[in-house]
């Protein structure tokens, strides 16, 4: 190869290793910059500035960047870096995704910890990876129910209600139990109660606070020693982006996203009680959801969603065996 050929393509490395240094990632969400998921984000972001690897992310709060339930795709795709996003919001893209909301398949907190370092979890990356998918950020939220006009615990309490729940496993249990179901993000809930639209919802504890949706309901079942409702909701990356990065750009990732996991987890258990503390100050009643009512909600979910997910997925008796093999 003639010499002026040599640093030719020198330089032309040269440029592309520059471009590929000096690089802004794109993140998107659907809450406020008060909730803990947007936390979990700036943490990240904020461990990748401090650690000057020119590389910077710039987050785009409040379903400014994208609509809450189209984010998946766009990363997929390569069109958007970064997303905390509630999995089972791309149920209709991956059906296994939709075991990440199942009702009554979790116990608690550190049990969701468990799960998220499991097989289970390992299997569900393999079809994210199939998407170009990868996470960064682990955690699940516990959540609980609020009514407009009475309280809910029980099955009985949603019959002929208006009701929203995060994702299709949810809602077959609802409609189970005689809900009819209206879905919506969980941006959307606070405007569809103020209309009128909805009669109930459950969503997690953080989503509960973080959209006020206190101003709207006369009744709070939060989660507590017993909790139905746990949503896994990952800080996810596209995986293609990732692996353009230089290594010292992906350990700075890295490690930004252990520090974040573990903020994260410790900060979910709080948000349960902390989530109690807001409803009570502004004047709603306060219920709770004891083991007999569990039981009567996940009897239903075995004749609904459970069923569902083992019949419309192909390796859903496998994965949901996976989940269930996780104490």
């Amino acid at each position: 190869m003639k010499l002026t050929t040599l640093i030719a393509s020198a330089f032309t490395l040269g440029m592309g290793a520059s471009a590929a240094i000096s690089e802004e990632l794109r993140l998107s969400h659907q809450w406020s910059t008060s909730d803990i998921r947007h936390q979990v984000a700036q943490i990240v972001a904020d461990e990748v500035a401090a650690a000057n690897v020119d590389l910077g992310i710039k987050i785009f709060p409040s379903k400014s960047l994208f609509k809450p339930r189209e984010q998946y795709q766009p990363m997929s795709r390569g069109q958007l870096d970064m997303s905390m996003f509630p999995l089972a919001y791309a149920g209709g893209v991956q059906p296994a995704y939709n075991l990440t909301l199942m009702p009554g398949l979790i116990k608690n907190h550190d049990h969701a910890a468990r799960l998220s370092a499991s097989p289970f979890m390992e299997a569900l990356e393999e079809k994210m990876a199939e998407d170009d998918v990868m996470v960064l950020v682990h955690g699940y939220l516990a959540g609980g129910f609020a009514g407009k006009e009475g309280c809910i615990t029980g099955p009985s309490d949603v019959r002929g209600l208006q009701t929203r729940a995060a994702g299709k496993s949810f809602e077959q249990m609802l409609a189970g139990a005689g809900a009819s179901i209206t879905s919506m993000a969980s941006s959307e809930i606070y405007s569809a109660m103020q209309t009128g639209v909805l009669d109930a919802a459950n969503t997690s504890s953080a989503s509960f606070v973080s959209y006020r949706i206190y101003e709207q309901v006369s009744c709070y079942t939060p989660a507590g020693d017993v909790a139905l409702w746990f949503m896994y909701q990952p800080l996810l990356m596209n995986k293609s982006t990732f692996e353009g990065l230089t290594a010292e750009q992906q350990a700075a990732l890295l490690a930004g996203a252990e520090k974040a996991q573990n903020y994260y987890l410790e900060e979910a258990k709080k948000q349960d009680a902390d989530s109690v503390e807001v409803f009570q100050q502004a004047g709603v009643e306060i219920a709770e959801m004891t083991e007999a009512d569990f039981e009567a909600w996940r009897a239903i979910a075995k004749e609904t969603s459970l069923a569902s997910f083992v019949t419309e997925v192909p390796d859903g008796q496998t994965l949901l065996d996976m989940a269930l093999a996780v104490e």
